[in-house]
């Protein structure tokens, strides 16, 4: 099913896994690869902790969530491939940023002291300090169905209102009622989970845009069906429990 003269795997690069792998955030990498293999497309998780593990082609990117204490160091990490995440995201590639992931791409992070931790100004927007932390279920109501999640954070995040995600059904999201960011294929969210796995209607979006790079029309396939079904459930059992109509 690769693209005609381009027999590579996929590349689906997870930056700094270790570090920004909270709240099972790196794990979106694994759903994006498992569900390509299920759909006949090779595919290969890579790992980048420098700009030097970056390979050839890079087909997605996940971005994943880690500590505040690490804000400063991940950020002049991810300095060291801004050109690079500007460039894919130019080029239509995906990537999905999560929590502090969305909030390092973003103009910045203000932090309660009153310093700032400046962003890559990848996407719109930046993270404001919040007079109570967010931490609990996370519904939104979007263009790729409900998605569900986790959030945990303490700031949130403004100046995106034009170009959500979704609109909250419960919880808080950035605030205001809307969650995330979409610029093109970068998706920023606060949906810890991961993600991907608890809705696959957003990992199989990224696919198709991942597939359509290579020159193939993806459809979810083998066990994708009977994972789906499972994620439905499990989305209308938080739905029920919150006073939601299920799906």
């Amino acid at each position: 099913m690769t693209a005609q003269g381009d027999p590579r795997p996929l590349a689906i690069v997870c930056l700094l896994p270790e570090t920004l792998g909270g709240n099972g955030d790196a794990a979106n990498a694994r759903v994006l690869v498992q569900r390509a293999r299920w759909a006949g497309m090779p595919a290969d998780i890579i790992p980048v902790r420098t700009r030097a593990d970056l390979p050839p082609q890079v087909d997605a990117v996940i971005v994943g969530s880690g500590t505040d204490a690490d804000l400063v160091p991940v950020r002049d990490t991810l300095l060291t491939v801004a050109d690079d995440l500007r460039t894919w995201a130019t080029a239509g590639i995906p990537i999905l940023a999560v929590g502090t992931g969305l909030e390092l791409l973003s103009w910045g992070i203000e932090l309660p002291g009153g310093s700032v931790v400046e962003g890559l100004g990848l996407v719109a927007g930046r993270a404001v300090p919040r007079l109570a932390r967010a931490t609990g279920d996370l519904v939104v109501t979007s263009r790729y169905g409900r998605l569900v999640g986790f959030e945990n954070h303490a700031r949130d995040f403004v100046g995106a209102e034009g170009s959500p995600l979704g609109r909250v059904a419960f919880g808080v999201g950035n605030g205001a009622g809307l969650e995330g960011v979409v610029m093109g294929n970068v998706i920023g969210t606060h949906l810890h989970g991961p993600v991907l796995a608890k809705n696959p209607g957003l990992a199989d979006h990224l696919l198709r845009a991942i597939f359509a790079a290579r020159g193939a029309e993806y459809a979810p396939a083998g066990r994708a069906t009977e994972v789906d079904g499972i994620a439905k459930a499990a989305r209308n059992q938080i739905a029920v429990r919150l006073g939601l109509a299920p799906e």
